[in-house]
C-alpha cells in the first residue's frame, strides 16, 4: 500500500483536493473526524480537556461545545499546546490503526487528510507527503466568507497554524490552489500519476 499524508494551511481546499483522490480510487482517512472520536464523552482526552479549559465547555448533551474551545486556544499559544498535548497523541493512534487496517484489507492508495501532519510529527506514518497551498489573501477571503469571520478574526486563525514556507520544508509534492478549479485538478491528476508512475519504476 502506498500512503499519502495530505496537509495545508485552512481554507487551502484540502476537503477538494481529498474528494478528488477517492474519485480516483484512494481510501482515505480525515484526522479531524478521529480528533472528533477522541473528544467523545467517557474517553480520557474529554477528561483531560475539561480539565485543562473548564466545566463550561460541556455542552447541553454531554460533550465539548468545540465553539467555545476555539476562543480559548486560537491565538493563544499557550493554550493551543495544552490542548494539542492532549489530542494529538490520541488521534495519532487511531490514525495508525485505520492505515493498519486499510494495509490488511489490500487497499492500493490510503490518503491521510491531517491539517496539523508537520506540526505533529505525523510524516513517519506515511510514504510521501503532499501539501495544498494556497496566499494568505486568498485564505482570509474564503474564510471570511465561508465562517462569515472579520478579517481579524480570520487572520488570527491564520496566525494560529505553522506557515507554507515550514509545510513546503518536508513536501513531495506541492498543490497550488490558487488557481481555478479546472487548473487544481490537473494538478492533482499530474501528482497521482507520477505517484503511480513512481510505483511501477
Amino acid at each position: 500500500m502506498r500512503s499519502i499524508g495530505l496537509t495545508g494551511g485552512i481554507a487551502s481546499g484540502k476537503s477538494t483536493v481529498v474528494q478528488q483522490l477517492q474519485e480516483l480510487g484512494a481510501a482515505t482517512i480525515d484526522a479531524d473526524l478521529l480528533g472528533h472520536q477522541t473528544y467523545e464523552p467517557g474517553t480520557e482526552t474529554f477528561r483531560q480537556v475539561i480539565e485543562a479549559f473548564g466545566e463550561d465547555l460541556v455542552a447541553e448533551d454531554g460533550t465539548i461545545d468545540r465553539s467555545k474551545l476555539g476562543p480559548k486556544v486560537f491565538g493563544h499559544p499557550d493554550g493551543m499546546k495544552r490542548l494539542t498535548d492532549i489530542v494529538w497523541p490520541g488521534i495519532r493512534a487511531l490514525a495508525e490503526a485505520e492505515l493498519e487496517r486499510l494495509r490488511s484489507a489490500g487497499t492500493e492508495v490510503a490518503v491521510l487528510e491531517a491539517a496539523v501532519m508537520i506540526e505533529a510529527g505525523w510524516q513517519d506514518l506515511v510514504d510521501e507527503v503532499w501539501v495544498v497551498a494556497v496566499s494568505r489573501d486568498t485564505a482570509r477571503e474564503r474564510l471570511m466568507a465561508r465562517n462569515n469571520l472579520s478579517a481579524e478574526q480570520a487572520d488570527q486563525r491564520i496566525e494560529s497554524q505553522i506557515t507554507n514556507d515550514e509545510r513546503l520544508k518536508h513536501a513531495d509534492v506541492l498543490i497550488s490552489n490558487d488557481c481555478s478549479m479546472d487548473a487544481a485538478r490537473s494538478r492533482v491528476d499530474r501528482a497521482w500519476s507520477a505517484m503511480h508512475q513512481s510505483l511501477r519504476t
